[in-house]
């Protein structure tokens, strides 16, 4: 199957409060709308909001009824993230739900947006999962978008489509949808990027295909925005090039520089140093 249909969630966001039967409302409309569509990806702690009081041990009463939606509806459901509270560390997770209602993965944010997202433990694991007879998809979290590594890493595993639930109501989003542009472009992926409107968030997700161009761009208000997506696009662009011309992957792939070198050099650690904390300017 080279084509496959998703659809992103742009709806309010609360800063502290059950969002749920909002999202679950958002799920009944577009799958009575648009029936083609076989996942469905809402943005960053959609679900309860920031603050980390809602944290639940895994598989709590937030993923349970997430699975519950999925298997009703008969999709693939990324519900955005939730805050994961695992011994004495809280993780911001987001699991990937097949139609079965059953979490075939979950991926914890690896960069959390410190210093503002303090009290958040970083994961280290990076996620890809198959739809079967479709394709690959990679899964990563608002900040972790402007680590050109993390995308990149997720395309050497293969993944043709990035799942980019974000939570972003700062003046940088506008740099942002430039760095969903490049990540597209120089991994020759889908770049899905998925943010909240309201308390947290100012809208404007992107989708972004696999030469870089612009599939849709949100505005600042409610959008339901469904796209089909062509995974034969990305595999040829991959083989032949980005609109003929450049192949980063393979060019990577065939790399005569070990970039493990540079992380071990004293001057880049020296300098790296020499920047001091993470902490809020004052």
């Amino acid at each position: 199957m080279a084509f496959f249909t998703i659809a992103a969630v742009q709806m309010p966001v609360p800063a502290n409060a059950d969002n749920m039967a909002n999202m679950r409302q958002q799920l009944d409309a577009i799958v009575k709308r648009f029936p083609s569509v076989k996942m469905i990806i809402f943005s960053e702690l959609c679900a309860m909001g920031p603050s980390k009081s809602h944290a639940q041990v895994q598989g709590g009463a937030i993923e349970k009824a997430f699975c519950e939606m999925a298997a009703a509806y008969k999709i693939w459901l990324i519900p955005g993230s939730i805050y994961e509270q695992d011994g004495d560390n809280i993780y911001n997770t987001s699991p990937v739900i097949n139609p079965d209602g059953v979490v075939v993965t979950r991926y914890r944010k690896m960069f959390p947006f410190l210093p503002y997202e303090s009290g958040v433990t970083a994961g280290n694991e990076f996620c890809v999962f198959d739809v079967p007879d479709v394709g690959r998809f990679g899964v990563s979290i608002c900040y972790d978008k402007w680590f050109p590594e993390t995308t990149r890493t997720l395309a050497m595993m293969g993944a043709e489509v990035i799942l980019q639930p974000t939570m972003t109501d700062t003046i940088d989003r506008e740099i942002e949808l430039t760095i969903a542009r490049t990540n597209a472009a120089i991994n020759q992926c889908y770049f899905i990027d998925v943010n909240g409107i309201g308390e947290c968030g100012n809208g404007q997700s992107i989708i972004v295909g696999p030469a870089g161009d612009v599939v849709h761009q949100a505005g600042v208000g409610r959008e339901i925005i469904p796209v089909e997506l062509n995974f034969a696009r990305v595999r040829r662009e991959r083989q032949r090039g980005l609109m003929q011309l450049g192949q980063p992957l393979k060019s990577y792939r065939d790399r005569p520089v070990d970039f493990s070198q540079a992380q071990d050099s004293i001057e880049i650690n020296q300098y790296l140093d020499s920047l001091g904390e993470i902490q809020k300017p004052s």
